[in-house]
């Protein structure tokens, strides 16, 4: 018997192995096994089997399986296929996605070892000094305690107790240390809720599909503040009850402590979380009783789609609008919205795409009738949309004759008025640091990434200027410019910590905390900061887009967007619909209890079609303008795309191989046309130039994109190859969510 392995590398070849006598009934398609490679066992998975095999030279044997249990099922065999065909990744690579190859079924906790004193009678041994006084304390315990904790009654505790144990004098056990994922929720109360007829008639149509066991694809489209989370926990109910399993993907960590807290409260430990900020430890713990069943409901981002759940009845995809549902690097490089579609389709379960401003490629589904759509109008409860004020700071600057004020009058009025009345604010900027530009005022200056051609940020806390994309630091600050020796340097521009700073200075008594990237270095750091905003403890909380969406506090009663311009005039096609999401998702953070809300927001182009949209809180009209402007340029949703990157550190050798691809690209079928090659946006990240093709296919011709895969495979597998050298990376980009 011999299986075709396949590794985690970016290689389209399998290798041929002998399948050993002991696990000949083991083996069987999808699963993980240890073998060797050259001089390393190496771990790879099984993509076929056969009972002969066609290579001629020696064939070496499996040495060993990774897991001790079936970890897939056929559904998830089939995603992983689907995903390695669709995004054009290496089966092995497509695989170590779904089954990540640090962790196993066969993984086994830290053990801690308990002690605890047995009833002796007519003990007549002698013990030492340090034995009596441990023995004395154990027998003051009924139950078990950690042999750690006797450390402070002697040095070693360990050979004391062990010695006590051969003396029958106490019971030594072994117990697996289970990681506490508490601290990643919420402490929130199960409350009883009942829901409106908008909600019902949405839960209705979520529980029907289960019922039916059928794939049925929902646009929930409710406006902020609506109850789509209460609609989320009493359809995962009623899956649990027909014995079904929940999926639940949120785009930001941030998110995940309350959602988890709210749906802690409701199903207990049968909810488990995953995500980038778990320890290793729980990481395998956790995915080690998600395979063994233990878990009927997960909740994460997006690599918790493919969480090895079985009989998946429903999967939401919260915020489904959100680019960080995009795995941008490594391969494969997957949507995990449209992910989730696929594994609901393999797995008869119905999909929800909620959020209160969708992506335009559900929009546009939507008014396909591709996917059934709910609507909900109104907020929940006694909560009424807040009132928005909207500050023209170009006219505030000229009124006050103050130039590059972080606040305005209207917004520092409100503050200071929300505090008066033990309220909360939540002020968001989507920019980290202290100031994005360290700037010659004689010559022009800006200091740069030497790796980037980015802008270095000065970040106050610690006194460091840092890149954000490639993590470069420079501990001093230049102190005379690099170009023209003058001292005339200054920090311009306004970060999170430059909001913070002032703030603190302007209002002396209240409690300012920020969260972003910075200031939340772990899971752990940002439930605590929410848990204290959310337990009152802190009056103004700062932040980027973590804090835009999804977050539901019921005293937040001010909402203020310090820069509602930034990132609106970036060359991307999808800027302004960015802007315009996240300016209405802010918004929508303020007045979701029974206190009326505000949103101040302040901008330098008030009469910009998306700001305004935005301010108005008026989704439909902002989406129809944007469905205009993508028709009339043929940009999706109109259109497939296949972004061609390539990335060299000689800029003349990476033109050359570019345009030599563009030259093969001749006779494009009907419906497919070719954008470039040009520089990207940012032409330069992590000491590589970057160089790009676009290749957009008219969805009317090509319905489901199959024309325009066909098409570039086909050049790719022929031509691209042969043109890109070996010093250059080739990345092939499915329907990119961005074009900088």
């Amino acid at each position: 018997m011999f299986a075709e392995v396949s590794f985690p590398i970016s290689s389209y070849q399998t290798f041929s192995y002998k399948v050993p006598e002991h696990l000949t009934s083991q083996i069987t398609v999808g699963i993980r096994v240890k073998v060797p490679l050259g001089n390393r066992k190496v771990n790879g998975i099984v993509v076929g089997i056969s009972n002969s095999s066609s290579f001629k030279g020696k064939i070496r044997e499996i040495h060993d399986l990774i897991d001790d249990q079936q970890v897939l099922n056929d559904n998830l065999w089939s995603l992983i296929k689907w995903l390695s065909k669709y995004y054009n990744s290496p089966l092995g690579l497509a695989a170590k996605a779904v089954l990540p190859s640090n962790l196993s079924t066969k993984y086994k906790p830290k053990v801690e070892v308990l002690v605890k004193a047995l009833a002796v009678k007519d003990f007549n041994d002698s013990l030492g000094r340090a034995q009596k006084t441990v023995y004395d304390h154990l027998k003051s315990f009924d139950d078990s305690l950690p042999v750690k904790a006797l450390s402070d009654f002697c040095s070693n505790p360990k050979d004391i107790c062990n010695k006590l144990a051969e003396k029958g004098l106490v019971s030594l056990l072994d117990r697996p240390i289970i990681p506490d994922l508490s601290e990643f929720a919420f402490n929130t109360k199960n409350k009883k809720i009942v829901l409106t007829q908008e909600q019902n008639v949405a839960l209705d149509k979520m529980v029907s599909c289960m019922d039916e066991n059928k794939f049925n694809p929902i646009l929930l489209h409710g406006v902020t503040g609506s109850g789509k989370t209460e609609i989320y926990i009493e359809a995962a109910r009623h899956a649990i009850k027909i014995n079904k399993t929940v999926i639940m993907l949120l785009p930001e960590i941030s998110l995940t402590p309350q959602i988890a807290g709210r749906f802690r409260s409701a199903f207990g430990n049968d909810v488990a979380l995953w995500h980038s900020k778990l320890s290793q430890g729980a990481r395998a713990w956790t995915w080690k009783e998600i395979c063994g069943g233990k878990f009927k409901v997960v909740i994460g981002a997006r690599s918790a789609i493919f969480a090895p759940l079985k009989n998946v009845g429903l999967i939401v995809v919260d915020e489904e609008q959100e680019s960080s549902y995009k795995q941008e690097s490594p391969n494969p490089r997957y949507h995990a919205r449209d992910v989730a579609l696929m594994r609901g389709k393999l797995d008869n379960a119905s999909v929800v795409l909620a959020s209160a401003t969708p992506s335009m490629e559900s929009y546009y589904n939507y008014l396909n009738g591709k996917y059934e759509y709910i609507h909900l109008k109104e907020r929940f409860g006694s909560a009424k949309y807040p009132k928005v004020h909207v500050v023209d700071m170009i006219k505030e600057s000229e009124e006050t004759e103050l130039y590059g004020n972080i606040f305005s009058r209207l917004l520092l009025e409100k503050i200071e008025d929300r505090l008066s009345k033990k309220e909360q604010v939540i002020l968001f900027h989507n920019r980290r640091g202290f100031a994005p530009i360290l700037r010659c005022e004689d010559c022009g200056e800006i200091t740069m990434c030497p790796h980037c051609n980015i802008a270095l940020t000065y970040h106050k806390s610690g006194k460091y200027l840092q890149c954000h994309f490639c993590n470069h630091t420079k501990k001093s600050i230049p102190s005379k410019c690099s170009s023209c020796q003058s001292y005339n340097l200054n920090l311009s521009g306004t970060g999170t910590q430059k909001v913070e700073d002032e703030l603190s200075n302007k209002f002396p008594d209240s409690i300012v905390k920020r969260l972003d990237a910075d200031s939340v270095r772990s899971g752990i750091n940002l439930t605590k900061t929410l848990q204290e905003f959310y337990d009152k403890k802190i009056d103004i909380l700062i932040g980027t887009q973590m804090i835009a969406k999804g977050l539901d506090f019921a005293n937040t009663t001010l909402v203020g967007i310090i820069n509602g311009d930034t990132g609106l005039f970036l060359p991307d096609f999808r800027s302004g619909e960015k802007v315009f999401q996240l300016i209405y998702q802010a918004a929508g953070r303020s007045g979701r209890g029974e206190i009326p809300g505000e949103v101040v927001i302040q901008t330098y182009s008030p009469e910009n079609p998306v700001i305004k949209c935005a301010t108005e809180l008026n989704v439909e009209k902002y989406y129809n303008i944007c469905l205009e402007e993508r028709k009339a340029l043929l940009y999706p949703p109109f259109s497939w795309l296949v972004k061609v990157e390539i990335r060299g550190k000689n800029i003349t050798e990476l033109e050359k191989s570019i345009n030599n691809i563009k030259n093969r690209m001749i006779d494009p079928p009907k419906g497919i046309s070719i954008l470039g090659p040009a520089l990207c946006y940012r032409e330069k990240l992590r000491d590589y130039y970057r160089m790009q093709l676009i290749l957009k296919s008219n969805k009317e011709l090509d319905i489901n994109g199959t024309t325009l895969h066909k098409y570039y495979k086909s050049i790719m597998s022929k031509q691209f190859d042969s043109e890109v050298t070996s010093k250059q990376r080739l990345i092939i980009d499915i329907n990119p969510v961005s074009l900088l």
